[in-house]
């Protein structure tokens, strides 16, 4: 069963900083565009940022010049560095493996709230 683990959501004031990580297993992360997606209450979720396979990078407008998104082919391991946090970056943070093209399949991790209070 794959698994995305995702940590380091929490509480923080605006301005500040916090570092989201997701683990994947081995084969799902190395054929796939790993992403990060959050939705707010009452809201769809939305794009945040991804990379490809090859380090290439995109990001939401909303969030460009405040996170970066980076991935370690080493450890599997998936990370959104997130600075400058506002208020209407709170929501609830997903984590995502897309390989549709290599392997016809996308996954979710379970999310992690993040909550910047102003």
């Amino acid at each position: 069963q794959v698994q995305l683990v995702e940590s380091g959501g929490g509480l923080v004031q605006a301005g500040g900083s916090l570092r989201l990580s997701c683990a994947a297993s081995g084969s799902i992360f190395s054929s796939s565009t790993m992403g990060w997606y959050r939705q707010a209450p009452g809201k769809q979720r939305e794009l945040v940022a991804t990379i490809t396979r090859s380090y290439i990078t995109n990001y939401a407008g909303s969030v460009k010049g405040r996170f970066t998104i980076s991935r370690d082919r080493a450890t599997n391991t998936m990370v959104l560095q997130m600075n400058s946090l506002k208020p209407e970056d709170t929501a609830v943070y997903y984590c995502n493996a897309d390989s549709r093209v290599v392997l016809g399949v996308n996954y979710w991790g379970q999310g992690t709230q993040v909550t910047v209070s102003s």
